[in-house]
């Protein structure tokens, strides 16, 4: 036998192990870009979307069985996946799911979009929640990323967390598990993932939370790009008592070091905000990173300061 015949007969015996594995609706070498913000990335070996807890459960237990190395996504908003891709699986959480489990208390699958909890609070006169409008993503990666805005983050009204950890185990945890920071969470290090959650809000007056959530979405549009091509901030601001909400934004700081000028290939900084990074249409990944490097050299050169990502870089950049 010819060796390309040998390695297409191991590649057709591969395909079909993993197809035994978990099912008809796993995808092989799938683009990635469709599923970041960035719109830009390779490709992964394999990929699969699940609905469900169970799902979920089943998919990641086989992996871990299996030495199958995997990786989870959400929304895909605060993600950068490298242009090589990923060569194992890579797992969509899509668990949807918004209900009331009492006056103030909702309960959210963490594939459900950020957005929509947002207005489901609000049509129910539910608030607390308001502040994350216009932030971009699923639940999930919120929880994951402690998200927030304007001096608000949703640690502040979680309950409960559904977690479920790399060897297929299911736990419900308080918020102090997650030891929430800014933007961060030990979530982030424990590598478990975000099932759904339970919060618990207060009663509000619906057209006062509408008219707040519109408010809100409207000073988003003046200073965030609309249309392009992004992930938002990419890099975390920076704790300081002094400032308010306690955090010296970094776009200042990116202001005073000439960002908005800055752009490598068809990535560029946004003209509005010089801590967003888009892509004109053209960027690739390493087009992204490689100006998001050249933004930390210049404030680290100037103020002494190291931005850290709050975007989430996968896969390898060399």
């Amino acid at each position: 036998m010819e060796m390309t015949e040998q390695l297409e007969l191991n590649a057709d015996m591969q395909k079909q192990n993993m197809l035994n594995l978990f099912g008809e609706s796993l995808r092989f070498d799938s683009p990635l870009a469709e599923y970041s913000s960035f719109k830009t990335g390779g490709r992964a070996a394999y990929f699969l979307i699940t609905n469900s807890t169970e799902e979920t459960v089943k998919a990641v237990s086989t992996a871990y069985n299996n030495k199958i190395p995997f990786l989870i996504i959400g929304g895909g908003s605060n993600l950068l996946i490298s242009d090589s891709g990923y060569d194992g699986l890579i797992i969509k959480i899509n668990i949807l799911g918004l209900k009331l489990t009492d006056e103030t208390k909702i309960e959210c699958g963490a594939g459900e979009d950020l957005m929509s909890l947002v207005n489901f609070a609000a049509e129910n006169s539910l608030q607390g929640i308001e502040f994350a409008a216009g932030i971009w993503g699923s639940v999930g990666g919120a929880v994951y990323g402690n998200a927030g805005a304007y001096g608000g983050e949703i640690k502040d009204i979680i309950e409960t967390v559904l977690l479920l950890d790399k060897t297929g185990q299911v736990k419900e945890v308080t918020p102090d598990y997650c030891k929430f920071k800014y933007r961060d969470s030990y979530l982030k290090i424990s590598k478990e993932i975000v099932l759904s959650l339970k919060l618990r809000l207060q009663q509000g007056n619906k057209e006062k939370l509408v008219a707040q959530i519109d408010e809100t979405l409207a000073i988003r549009a003046s200073k965030h790009p609309v249309k392009q091509f992004c992930a938002g901030s990419f890099f975390k601001n920076i704790p300081d008592p002094k400032e308010k909400f306690g955090k010296l934004p970094a776009g200042r700081l990116l202001e005073q070091v000439g960002a908005k000028e800055l752009s490598i290939g068809g990535a560029k900084v946004f003209e509005k905000h010089a801590n967003i990074i888009i892509n004109d249409g053209t960027a690739t990944s390493k087009d992204i990173r490689e100006l998001a490097d050249i933004l930390k050299q210049r404030v680290f050169d100037k103020f002494g300061i190291t931005l850290e990502d709050e975007v989430i870089s996968i896969g390898n950049f060399s």
